[in-house]
């Protein structure tokens, strides 16, 4: 068996610049990873099938057709490799603007790619994370980079590995498609150039003010990471409704993970990879 860690997406940034006329939206987004996630199985065998275990494993079952499911058939129809039995282990919150399914396929497609000798970089694997989502390219990258487009034109950029990171989900699931809908409009300029740390802080998350007024416990998860000593960044990533914070330490990390947790949030101490 492959197995692969779908890496937790985040957006140290993200600016919604326009509305497109196939529905999608312009942006501009840093993504980060960090080196926890879900964890998907792959091997070979006589039929297809898909089992799901993990903390957060019963928010998927029944659905019978997932991001999963199709990336391992479109994999099949470009590259052939027969039936395949997968596990995903869902250790993440689903609809919490962290990658999740993205961040399964992707994964899904580096295993089968690995297990049937197809090449991480090729761009018949990148064609078909695209046509899965907007944010599987970046997930099957799965480093540091500037997104443009709906996310899918990638530039790799220096990262901030080891940066100690605390993730934090209030226990509410936030449909991405609701969010885009309740944008304003309004473009407030480009990512900047430059450090990444630097053009982070001098961001923003433009989903950040429809995520809070379609769930408004988004404003007492920053405000409680906001709080706490230590927080170089304190930020809503995607659509909501995870937050995360960056820390110039393990220590304030840890402390904080103590201090902003609540009955019925999910929080997760990691760093940056």
């Amino acid at each position: 068996m492959i197995t692969e860690i779908a890496r937790a997406k985040l957006n140290l940034a993200l600016h919604v610049r326009a509305r497109r006329s196939d529905g999608y939206h312009e942006i501009e987004t840093l993504f980060a990873f960090v080196e926890d996630g879900d964890v998907v199985g792959v091997e070979p065998a006589d039929a297809d099938s898909l089992a799901l275990i993990g903390p957060f494993a019963a928010a998927l079952s029944g659905e019978g057709d997932n991001l999963v499911t199709r990336a391992a058939t479109r994999f099949r129809e470009a590259f052939g490799g027969g039936a395949h039995a997968i596990t995903l282990d869902k250790r993440l919150p689903v609809a919490s603007g962290i990658g999740g399914g993205s961040a399964d396929a992707a994964a899904t497609l580096r295993a089968l790619a690995k297990l049937h000798g197809v090449p991480l970089e090729s761009p018949e694997l990148f064609a078909i994370a695209d046509g899965l989502g907007s944010d599987v390219p970046a997930c099957l990258l799965g480093t540091t980079a500037l997104g443009r487009g709906r996310g899918e034109r990638l530039e790799t950029i220096a990262g901030l590995p080891g940066t100690p990171v605390l993730l934090v989900n209030p226990g509410v699931a936030v449909s991405t498609a609701a969010v885009f809908r309740a944008w304003d409009g309004q473009d407030r300029g480009p990512v900047g150039q430059g450090d990444l740390f630097q053009v982070a802080q001098a961001g923003r998350n433009d989903l950040e003010a429809p995520a809070r007024a379609l769930a408004p416990v988004i404003d007492e998860v920053l405000d409680a990471l906001s709080a706490q000593d230590g927080v170089l960044l304190a930020r809503m990533s995607g659509s909501g409704a995870t937050c995360f914070a960056l820390f110039e330490s393990e220590a304030a990390r840890t402390r904080a993970a103590a201090a902003v947790i609540r009955p019925g949030w999910w929080l997760l101490e990691t760093q940056l990879v």
